[in-house]
């Protein structure tokens, strides 16, 4: 990818959020690609994944900590996620500064279906949750 942020827009339309809660895209993870701030680390981490699912760089690098930030994100030909899991959940509440979520996320590429299971660690900075990294297992 050039480095220059781009967005899709919502391609998710009225249907549910590409992150698996029961609610409209714009009324979930919409409004946080929009500049509303996730309260918690968990509710950051499932935008994330509809920012991948809607190919939102602008968001993704927006909420990626500065010291572990790439350049650009490369969206994958053929790469499209499907599913969301969230398995566990340790701090990152409105209370903490730092979080933890464990997660699955399905996806098909190329029409082949596959998994990616990650555990994300999340911080504060500058008073907003951001991606710091991840285990990737």
């Amino acid at each position: 990818m050039n480095g220059t942020p781009r967005s899709r827009g919502n391609p998710a339309g009225g249907r549910s959020c590409p992150c698996g809660l029961p609610a409209p895209y714009a009324e979930c993870c919409g409004r946080f690609h929009a500049g509303q701030a996730a309260p918690t680390a968990e509710a950051l981490m499932r935008s994330r994944f509809a920012a991948f699912a809607v190919q939102d760089e602008a968001y993704l690098l927006r909420t990626w900590h500065p010291a572990t930030r790439p350049d650009g994100v490369a969206f994958e030909r053929g790469m499209r996620w499907t599913e969301l899991e969230i398995e566990a959940v340790s701090g990152g509440s409105p209370f903490h500064t730092d979080g933890t979520v464990t997660f699955r996320a399905r996806y098909a590429y190329r029409g082949q279906p596959g998994e990616m299971h990650e555990q994300s660690r999340f911080s504060r900075h500058a008073g907003a949750w951001v991606y710091v990294d991840g285990t990737v297992g």
